[in-house]
């Protein structure tokens, strides 16, 4: 389950990289796929799935309170997205891309160092 966890933290450190060298590559990604189903089932079971797993482990890391909020804050975001309906997640896909398009590489630093933190709190 820690090596889940672990994984998780590695691909988001290495999206956060990819965003700070080349953020057309993620963000091209998305606006070409952002009207797809399967974007939107990823988005609530990814988030779901890590929810849960930062929730039962989060006694077995270095920073127990805090793992269980950002689960229990994942979980919230996965229902929120899953309630939300595919109209609306396209709508919120669209916004952000347009909007946080300038904003794109500070998104990458924080992406970064999320992916470090979850490394860091479960090794």
């Amino acid at each position: 389950m820690t090596a889940l966890i672990i994984i998780f933290g590695a691909l988001t450190l290495l999206a956060g990289i990819i965003i700070l060298i080349n953020p057309e590559l993620i963000f091209g990604f998305l606006r070409n796929n952002f009207d797809k189903p399967a974007l939107h089932i990823i988005a609530v079971v990814v988030r779901l799935v890590i929810g849960v797993l930062l929730i039962y482990q989060s006694s077995i890391s270095k920073f127990p309170f805090v793992i269980e909020i950002i689960g229990w804050l994942s979980i919230a975001a996965a229902i929120f997205t899953g309630v939300m309906g595919r109209r609306n997640f396209n709508r919120l896909m669209l916004w952000a891309l347009t909007f946080l398009k300038p904003f794109g590489r500070v998104g990458g630093v924080f992406a970064a160092a999320f992916g470090l933190f979850l490394i860091y709190a479960f090794v």
